[in-house]
């Protein structure tokens, strides 16, 4: 059984024990989260696709730690104009483990 979830602007295929990392949530570690925003769920040949959302469906998910992401680094280089601007990002981000997907 996997569900198709949607966060921080992204969308995410999930399983019941899949672990992953998404856009910072404001959620201590240790405490649990619903999402709400699902997609599509599918269990074998039954699938269920939803306009927009799937109905009464729900994914809960346990957090596991808060975190910033790899250093992403940005330069603007302008070739024969003596100009250069470097800049970095490290973006935060929140690992979640997947406990149980409800349809």
């Amino acid at each position: 059984m996997y569900a198709v979830i949607k966060t921080g602007g992204q969308q995410f295929r999930v399983e019941q024990g899949t672990t992953l990392k998404v856009e910072k949530l404001e959620v201590e570690p240790g405490k649990s989260i619903t999402f709400k925003d699902v997609l599509m769920v599918a269990d074998g040949d039954k699938v269920e696709i939803g306009s927009p959302l799937v109905a009464k469906a729900s994914v809960e998910a346990k957090v596991i730690s808060q975190g910033k992401g790899k250093k992403v680094h940005i330069l603007k280089f302008r070739r024969r104009k003596h100009s250069m601007k470097q800049q970095g990002h490290r973006q935060l981000f929140t690992e979640i483990e997947i406990i149980k997907i409800n349809s």
